[in-house]
């Protein structure tokens, strides 16, 4: 239960999710934007347009980074910042994140950069979003000058943060931006996010030679069917497709799962959208690997579904989100991943839960997510005991947010805000966490026992 002095402990958030200052120095609409104006896609019509207000508060938000004793900070940039036009370059967003990482470098925390998140400018939709090949190339240009303006300050980046959200939320099951139900817009756009990937890790270690590490972000959650009978082991097939290794597979072997592919195929009319030379692209060498883990799965089979599964009834203690807390199962996942995929550097980039968080005197007793956070932490010490290279932890999220179509209904940050002062108070858990940190080690202090 303890930790090396190399084991690199952080906490993340992302652009739209917390920055606010939607129409400022010159930043245009994302997908995001337009999707919380429609009425019934966001709980009670939310919008990122202020959120936690970090674009004018980065500073007190680096002193609470800085007291939690984290190693690194995880963040996202705002492509609608860099270039609010097609094409066109705004030299006052990018402003912003050299202000951002410089800082936090001066404060002796390294930047985690994630290119995407999300934020799709609305320009690029206009011209078909992520469904249109061209967007790879929109995305290099973007790219590329968040390498030549900022790879100098930052310690790793991440192309892309849960392609599997982006792609099948977004454009598949339509509760995400930009909220279309297409399941051949959705291979499409799942296909050039992981191309447009592939292309900016090949960019950043050819074009500019940069010995900055650069991996991708996929959000993982192993499937178990829920009796042993072929039915629900069939379930189970067609519900880890779906979830792991449709983004699993291209990565890591330069394929597609052909079983998907035939399950898909009743939806889509060509596989011609992949273009020869895409595979091996999108299955480039990166430097590590990200891995966001919040639950498992649990399915049974259900004929009339189109994939054959459904969820099914789990007993399991759940977050608020309603989510299965599920430690024992992320030690699986790391294990099939070491077994079947990969043996570059993981680094569990987002874990964390949502909790009805209430003030009490000032202070917020989140007891569960301090359980949520020990046994998951407890879980990557022992996976390091067996060799399996993890080597950093970012607990999601720094900051109660905008929790995409939950609105602020759902709070997820270690520290509480109260969105209509703008006040952060430490919940037990940030106190819990800057404690762990600073002992390198799940043990509590004997001073501290009570």
């Amino acid at each position: 239960m303890t930790f090396t002095k190399e084991f690199t402990f952080g906490t993340a958030t992302s652009s739209y999710q917390i920055e606010g200052a939607h129409a400022e120095d010159g930043r245009t609409p994302s997908i995001w934007d337009m999707f919380c104006d429609i009425p019934g896609k966001v709980y009670k019509q939310h919008n990122g347009d202020v959120a936690c207000d970090h674009y004018h508060r980065f500073e007190e938000d680096i002193q609470h980074i800085k007291n939690l004793g984290v190693d690194t900070y995880r963040f996202s940039i705002a492509w609608p910042r860099i270039f609010p036009q097609k094409g066109v370059f705004n030299a006052e967003g990018m402003a912003f994140y050299k202000k951002l990482t410089s800082r936090l470098l001066e404060e002796g925390i390294k930047p985690a950069v994630t290119l995407y998140h999300w934020d799709l400018p609305m320009w690029a939709h206009e011209e078909g979003g992520w469904t249109n090949r061209e967007s790879v190339e929109w995305f290099a240009d973007y790219a590329k000058v968040c390498f030549q303006e900022l790879d100098e300050y930052v310690d790793s980046w991440i192309t892309h943060n849960e392609p599997w959200c982006a792609g099948f939320l977004g454009y598949h099951q339509g509760v995400h931006a930009p909220g279309h139900q297409n399941l051949e817009e959705a291979l499409k756009a799942v296909h050039h996010i992981l191309l447009s990937h592939g292309k900016v890790v090949q960019m950043l270690k050819e074009t500019f030679h940069s010995e900055t590490p650069i991996g991708i972000t996929l959000n993982l959650s192993p499937v178990y069917a829920k009796t042993d009978s072929t039915n629900d082991q069939l379930a189970a097939n067609n519900a880890d497709g779906y979830s792991n290794r449709w983004f699993l597979d291209p990565v890591f072997k330069g394929q597609y799962p052909t079983d998907m592919m035939n399950l898909f195929s009743k939806y889509v009319h060509s596989y011609d959208f992949i273009h020869q030379g895409d595979m091996e692209l999108i299955s480039i060498d990166c430097d590590f690997f990200g891995i966001n883990f919040y639950s498992r799965g649990l399915v049974e089979f259900n004929a009339a579904a189109d994939f054959m599964y459904q969820g099914a009834y789990s007993d399991y203690e759940k977050t608020g989100m309603g989510w299965d807390i599920a430690p024992k199962e992320f030690k699986d996942l790391i294990h099939r991943l070491r077994k079947e995929y990969t043996d570059l550097p993981i680094y569990i980039t987002e874990n964390g839960a949502a909790f009805d968080d209430q003030v009490e005197n000032g202070r917020v007793h989140d007891v569960k997510r301090v359980e949520y956070v020990e046994q998951h932490l407890q879980a990557v010490s022992e996976l390091n005991d067996e060799g399996m290279n993890i080597q950093g932890y970012y607990l999601w999220s720094l900051l109660d947010n905008f929790e995409w179509s939950f609105g602020y209904d759902k709070r997820f940050g270690i520290i509480y805000v109260d969105f209509d002062s703008q006040e952060r108070i430490w919940k037990d858990s940030a106190h819990r966490y800057a404690e762990i940190i600073k002992n390198r080690s799940l043990k509590v202090p004997s001073s501290t026992v009570e």
